[in-house]
């Protein structure tokens, strides 16, 4: 089976075993999910939405995150890990945010690239999740998974895995795609324990590079 026709395949099936598969970090506005997936950087999902809650207590749009100083943020976002240089991104990010597009997120790849702390992955996420864009958001279970799978082969660097991503999946099913190998790769193909191969629905197509 060649690599277009393995991707068609997984894709189906991740899709009968998440058919709900979603974005895991907590937002109803462009620029939260923006501070949320800085946040998320070395941190869980699941703790950057307890944290946001309280920062959005005190910060409740972008104009009050532009203007305070990154250090009052620090002391907010610290339990996410490397709070210093979240806080100053998070800061100039919502500040590029006021005082160029007046508050809003821009839609554009190259205009979300140019914005403090945002990368690929922030920038593909923000395209798929928030503007329904074709995108490829490859963090960790996005990486390590299509390794293991065959998808891609004897790379770790995230933009690498996104070109070579980009050559075999459909552009309409990147996103969704991406979001489905993060539930599997939390409760199936794991990283920290033994992969169970043994209960995965790709087991007799997988290349199994462990």
């Amino acid at each position: 089976m060649d690599k277009k026709n393995l991707a068609l395949s997984v894709i189906e099936r991740l899709k009968n075993e998440y058919p709900d598969a979603d974005c895991t970090l907590d937002y109803d506005e462009a620029w939260k999910l923006l501070v949320s997936v800085r946040l998320a950087a070395q941190c869980t999902d699941a703790r950057v939405n307890v944290v946001v809650e309280k920062l959005y207590e005190k910060y409740p749009d972008v104009n009050a995150l532009a203007s305070c100083e990154p250090e009052d943020i620090e002391e907010i976002v610290r339990p996410c890990g490397l709070g210093k240089s979240k806080a100053r991104d998070i800061s100039a990010c919502m500040r590029v945010l006021r005082d160029k597009y007046g508050g809003r997120v821009p839609g554009n790849f190259e205009e979300l690239l140019a914005l403090p702390g945002v990368g690929r992955k922030s920038a593909n996420l923000i395209m798929g999740d928030v503007f329904g864009k074709p995108a490829i958001v490859t963090d960790t279970h996005c990486i390590r998974l299509t390794n293991r799978i065959g998808l891609v082969e004897g790379t770790k660097d995230p933009k690498k895995v996104e070109m070579a991503l980009w050559k075999i999946i459909p552009p309409e099913e990147g996103n969704a795609f991406c979001h489905r190998l993060v539930l599997h790769g939390r409760e199936v193909c794991t990283a920290r324990t033994h992969p169970h191969c043994d209960l995965c629905c790709l087991s007799d197509i997988c290349k199994k590079v462990i």
